[in-house]
């Protein structure tokens, strides 16, 4: 048997290999404290269920789907961008539904580049950024996300030689793994950046929802223009705790969601029809559940940030995302710390480097556990000496 040379340079997906690890622990006895995969343990709210259960009992939900999506979907998406950002979208042109946000970044890329064309990924980022474009025959380029510079992308420091092969451009704020946000100002200026160097850009927004300390997250469709050069990338998954359900939205560009589009056509059947219908009963009903997980989340935000604090750690509260980005003690790799964090506490977090060469330094923690779980994960630290 022969196989995709690609497969050469695409490594096992992280998250599946801290699963990995994590099972095989938990088979020893061993009691692991993760903060590792960002999955909300908060339950979906229930009338988004009662709306699933409504809709099953129907003999005609279980046929294939539109394959861009129902259009009461879709158009339940458009509102809900009015409501939310102020942009007006077109259902049919502009909106089209995901199996979730992750699926519908991977089939960008084929949608777009060809083989030997740049992909401009930022570092540390989401794996699927880089992993797609090796997969699409693309090549990526690291754009360095630095902590002194708010962890937001220097673009006028990427190479001309660069920006002469480089098709797309990836943003992501609220950040995954950073927790990092921006202001509508930066994405004027990554609109004007893609107009001059004609490039796609790819706003991964799933995180917009999950807001502390006052700070309301902007999409990019709001900047004049922004749809001339922008697609954006949009999940329930954070929003509504529907991580398992696979449900999102590509919205904007009306020519990449075409391309978006065609490629889903060839490649998938769409979404179960009632998933889509619990979707619309998401986007379209109370959205107190928002406020309630939130309040939470940033309870338990304090309490690991405080709780680094006080064993040292030079850290700030971040803004959104419910994830802590941290330094590793001096010493230590990113592997290394979280190696001896898991051997030595049965805690699990994620090295920063498995984000890409720039995260080298760093771990991620993500605070999807209840407050409790924390607290122990700290109290094992300091009872181990795990200190800045």
């Amino acid at each position: 048997m022969r196989f995709s040379k690609k497969l050469k340079n695409i490594p096992p997906y992280l998250f599946a290999t801290i699963d990995k690890k994590m099972a095989e622990m938990k088979a020893k006895g061993i009691d692991i404290i993760s903060l590792g995969i960002g999955d909300p343990d908060l339950p979906t709210p229930q009338n988004i269920f009662k709306k699933m259960h409504e809709v099953l009992e129907d003999p005609k939900s279980g046929r294939y789907p539109p394959y861009e999506g129902i259009y009461a979907f879709r158009k339940a998406v458009a509102d809900w961008y009015k409501k939310r950002f102020g942009v007006i979208l077109d259902a049919d042109k502009e909106v089209v539904s995901l199996i979730g946000s992750k699926e519908g970044i991977a089939h960008i890329f084929p949608g777009v580049i060809d083989p030997g064309d740049i992909v401009l990924t930022t570092d540390p980022g989401y794996p699927v950024y880089k992993m797609g474009t090796l997969l699409a025959g693309g090549i990526p380029y690291s754009v360095p996300l630095k902590e002194k510079e708010g962890f937001l992308p220097n673009l006028e420091s990427i190479p001309k030689n660069i920006l002469k092969k480089a098709k797309m451009l990836f943003v992501n704020y609220p950040n995954n793994p950073t927790g990092a946000v921006c202001d509508i100002s930066f994405f004027k200026e990554v609109v004007k950046f893609a107009k001059k160097h004609d490039l796609l850009v790819c706003s991964d927004l799933a995180y917009s929802e999950v807001n502390y300390d006052g700070y309301v997250a902007p999409s990019i469709l709001q900047v004049p223009g922004g749809r001339d050069v922008a697609i954006e990338f949009h999940s329930l998954s954070k929003t509504y705790n529907m991580t398992g359900w696979r449900i999102g939205m590509a919205v904007g560009n009306a020519e990449a969601i075409k391309a978006l589009s065609t490629i889903k056509t060839n490649v998938d059947s769409g979404i179960f029809k009632a998933i889509q219908y619990a979707g619309i009963e998401a986007l379209t009903g109370p959205q107190d559940c928002i406020v309630k997980n939130n309040a939470i989340f940033q309870k338990r935000r304090d309490v690991l940030v405080e709780g680094l604090q006080s064993l040292g750690w030079p850290i700030e509260k971040p803004k959104a995302t419910f994830y802590v980005w941290a330094k590793v003690p001096k010493g230590y790799t990113s592997v290394s710390f979280c190696e001896e964090l898991l051997v030595k506490c049965g805690i699990m977090i994620v090295p920063g480097n498995g984000y890409g060469k720039f995260g080298e330094g760093y771990f991620r923690a993500a605070i999807t556990i209840p407050e409790e779980r924390i607290l122990e994960a700290l109290q094992r630290m300091e009872d181990k000496g795990i200190r800045w």
